[in-house]
Parts: C-alpha cells; sequence; structure tokens
C-alpha cells in the first residue's frame, strides 16, 4: 500500500498493490499495522455502503460529540470524495481537500475524526464504502453547506446543480457551524 499525505497532512490518499491476472485480481485493503504507522492508532467499530446515482452529493458531514474517522472507497463507479478540516486548533482550519476515488484507481481516503466529509457522484451510479471510528449518532449529526463560499469547495458538477438531500441544502456555513477544540 502506498500512503500520501494529501495537502491537509492527516487526510491521506492510500494506493494498494493490485495483482491481477487473467482470472482477476487480489488487493488487501486494510492492514491494521501500516494503518496505524501511517494514519494514526485508531479502531474501526462501523462499516457502511451506499449506493447513489450520477448528481448525487452527499455531505458535508460530522458529528461533534461522537467524532468519526473514516476510511472511504468506491467499489463501483466514481466519486469525488471531499474532507473539510474543522479543528479550530489546526493549521488548516477550513480548508479542504479532494480526491477522485473510483473502481479502477481502488484508492481510498482516509479522513481523520474532526473533519467534515462528502461526496458527489460522477458516474452513472457508485457504491461508497466506509469504515468508521465511531458509531452514527443520530442526534450528533451536523451538516455544512456544500456551496458555502467560505470554503470554496471546487465540486465537479456535471449537469448544473447536485441532487441533495434537505438535511444538506439545510446545511451551515462555516462561519456559524460548531467547530472541534
Amino acid at each position: 500500500m502506498n500512503y500520501e499525505k494529501l495537502a491537509i497532512p492527516d487526510v491521506v490518499l492510500m494506493t494498494p498493490k493490485v495483482f491481477g491476472d487473467d482470472r482477476g485480481f487480489f488487493l488487501e485493503t486494510y492492514r491494521r499495522s501500516e494503518f496505524v504507522a501511517h494514519c494514526g492508532d485508531h479502531d474501526f467499530v462501523q462499516d457502511n455502503h451506499s449506493k447513489s446515482r450520477r448528481g448525487i452529493l452527499r455531505g458535508l458531514h460530522y458529528q461533534l460529540r461522537q467524532p468519526q474517522g473514516k476510511l472511504v472507497r468506491v467499489t463501483r463507479g466514481e466519486v469525488y470524495d471531499v474532507a473539510v478540516d474543522l479543528r479550530r486548533s489546526s493549521p488548516t482550519f477550513g480548508q479542504w481537500v479532494g480526491a477522485l476515488l473510483n473502481e479502477d484507481n481502488r484508492q481510498m481516503l482516509w479522513v481523520p475524526p474532526g473533519f467534515a466529509h462528502g461526496f458527489y457522484v460522477t458516474s452513472d451510479e457508485a457504491e461508497f464504502q466506509y469504515k468508521c471510528t465511531d458509531y452514527y449518532a443520530p442526534g450528533d449529526e451536523y451538516s455544512l453547506h456544500w456551496k458555502d463560499p467560505q470554503l470554496g469547495i471546487d465540486w465537479p458538477l456535471v449537469g448544473g446543480s447536485p441532487i441533495t438531500s434537505d438535511k444538506d441544502e439545510q446545511g451551515s456555513s462555516l462561519a456559524q457551524a460548531p467547530t472541534f477544540a
């Protein structure tokens, strides 16, 4: 596995070594000892799997009292994945990084606790899987608005405005969002 720290160094793009032939392929998606060495000592307690169609934007989500680190990957299709640093004590507070994750590059993104996370589907459909370091807590969910001009995220929108949930359309601006210390 290759581990690449992005412009926000706590966010890590992981590229697995793929072994393939005419029968198919094999790759390792997680090895705890390497993950700890490159991303920190985190335990995963929940795995999630979602399916979305082209133009769907999910996010930017986070939990404040039960922050979740997420190890995300796409097993079918393609998404543009975004992480926003919400740690006020961080030199990269309010900054974002993005990566194109798809079934061909098989890359994964580590989004640590203290970040908002979201993705936009660029393929006809996408299946998105992620491991979380804490459980989903319905009373502790927050959303930053995907189009907040202060964030200035350069979403690769196809065909106009994305399709979002009502909750995501009502997301907070960075200036008004509760954040981490």
